[in-house]
């Protein structure tokens, strides 16, 4: 099996993907590059068995009707969503409420926040892998996951504190991942890579991407229950591993 992780970033400089080949009990690391654009992307989706990206796979499905009430000039559509609680539907989805429940992390908005960039290239993304490999269903059970690598490395018990940065600080915080990583997962071979993932974050989250999407193969992450099954279908799902990283070798 190969597992794919995209680390996806508005812009292909700061895209980065990590490709993880398990065989026999051990994992390798056999790709990792920095500076991805949509078609290398495509191209990798193909040739891996699960791809975990690092990027909302759509938007609040209360968003979307807002959007079109304001367009459709529908004063009923959009004060459904007046006040701060109305804007909380906007902002997140029933994934994110998940997430923030499951690990007390809030991640980013796709609507409302610096995720809006990616998310858009992530859709046309998308819609370029359906045409070559067929249409992928945003809750994750196709060959594409929605994955969110530092409530990974929470759940699997690996400290990631502000790891994020090119500053020496946030390098030494890497180093530390890595050495955790190499701990709790000694069948992971990633040492030909070890410069490189201590140097960028986007590097790094790529392999945790990977990981995830291993995990997600085995049926080893949390799935949406009957009351989040349509959101997770209309908006993403993120897939939040269940244990630790032991067994996903296996």
């Amino acid at each position: 099996m190969k597992t794919l992780g995209i680390d996806l970033a508005a812009d292909p400089k700061r895209t980065a993907a990590a490709v993880i080949e398990w065989r026999d009990g051990q994992a390798r690391l056999v790709h990792l590059v920095l500076g991805v654009g949509d078609e290398p992307v495509v191209e990798l989706f193909g040739a891996s068995d699960v791809t975990g990206i690092d990027c909302p796979l759509g938007w609040p499905r209360p968003f979307l009707s807002f959007l079109l009430g304001h367009f459709r000039e529908d004063p009923d559509a959009v004060l459904r969503h007046d006040g701060l609680a109305g804007r909380r539907e906007l902002a997140y989805r029933a994934t994110d409420r998940f997430v923030t429940q499951q690990t007390g992390m809030i991640p980013l908005s796709v609507s409302a926040d610096r995720l809006a960039h990616p998310a858009m290239r992530c859709a046309v993304i998308q819609a370029k892998i359906a045409r070559v490999w067929g249409v992928q269903r945003r809750d994750g059970t196709g060959r594409l996951v929605e994955v969110y690598p530092a409530a990974s490395l929470r759940i699997w018990g690996i400290s990631a504190r502000r790891y994020k940065g090119r500053g020496t600080p946030e390098s030494v915080v890497r180093a530390g991942i890595l050495g955790q990583l190499a701990a709790a997962a000694p069948w992971l071979d990633f040492e030909a890579y070890r410069d490189q993932l201590t140097a960028s974050d986007d590097l790094l989250d790529s392999v945790i991407a990977s990981l995830t999407a291993r995990a997600a193969a085995r049926r080893a992450t949390l799935l949406p229950g009957p009351d989040q099954d349509l959101a997770a279908r209309e908006e993403g799902w993120i897939h939040l591993p269940t244990g630790s990283l032991t067994g996903l070798n296996t």
